[in-house]
């Protein structure tokens, strides 16, 4: 697999207190099976989707049980480099590089508005197997309170150039790397409930979406937005049943114009 760019989306994981609960749930909603639990990395459990790598599930370690939530990972080719420009940025190393076996190196942060994300220097696990195919990571936006933090982080530590999507309704950014897209940032409303911390929404490639959310539903899973047609496919917003946020999306199913970009200030 060619090296992934600096910054760019590369992996997903996240802790869940039930793990056996949350094969049960991600499985039917998004079609994935999984690996054998590795317990010499901590009960670490790969997800794949038609044989494909995706994501992983893990139970929290001791200490650091919380909220579940999804941590996408962005590439970095040497994560004590990246760590160093996170920490110059005014970044919150939650934890510090480290090597985890011959599959890689990571670390994990907290960028200056509140969103918590990983950096993964790929060894023998390169990352994502396949992207953008149903069951496997497709896009993902940093929800955030406070933008203009966000937006000096990102592009100050991965050199992301930014793009202000023209639409007087929200407040959403593009970060290109080489041209191509490869997040978005979105202004938290009040529409969100002052409790929910800044987070970044990751979304996964789904056949059907409607399909997706009812059986996301029936098992106990919650809608928060959607289903809606957009012009980059049919999405919903959900929350796991254990709390932790994703979106589904049908790329194949696409409605209306593809919303104007301009360089951002």
């Amino acid at each position: 697999m060619a090296v992934r760019p600096e910054g760019t989306p590369c992996w997903a994981d996240a802790m869940f207190p039930d793990i056996e609960a949350a094969k049960r749930f991600y499985g039917p909603v998004l079609g994935w099976t999984f690996g054998e639990t590795a317990t010499e990395f901590g009960g670490y459990t790969q997800a794949y989707a038609d044989g494909k790598a995706v994501a992983a599930v893990v139970p929290p370690a001791p200490g650091q049980e919380g909220q579940p939530q999804w941590c996408l990972y962005l590439a970095s080719p040497d994560a004590e480099a990246t760590a160093g420009r996170i920490r110059e940025a005014g970044g919150e190393l939650l934890l510090e590089p480290m090597r985890v076996g011959d599959f890689g190196a990571m670390c994990l942060a907290r960028e200056p508005s509140g969103a918590v994300f990983g950096v993964w220097q790929g060894g023998t696990h390169e990352g994502f197997e396949a992207v953008a195919v149903p069951g496997a990571y497709c896009w993902a936006e940093v929800f955030t309170r406070e933008p203009e933090k966000a937006d000096a982080f990102l592009t100050a530590v991965f050199g992301y150039t930014a793009k202000r999507i023209e639409d007087d309704a929200i407040d959403f950014r593009v970060f290109d790397l080489g041209g191509d897209p490869v997040l978005g940032r979105m202004r938290m409303t009040d529409d969100f409930p002052a409790e929910v911390p800044p987070y970044v929404n990751v979304y996964f490639t789904v056949p059907d979406c409607d399909a997706a959310v009812a059986a996301a539903t029936e098992r106990g899973g919650v809608v928060r937005f959607g289903p809606a047609d957009s012009p980059f496919g049919r999405l919903a917003a959900l929350t796991d049943p254990q709390g932790a946020n994703f979106s589904v999306i049908d790329v194949t199913t696409r409605s209306g114009e593809m919303p104007r970009a301009a360089e951002a200030p």
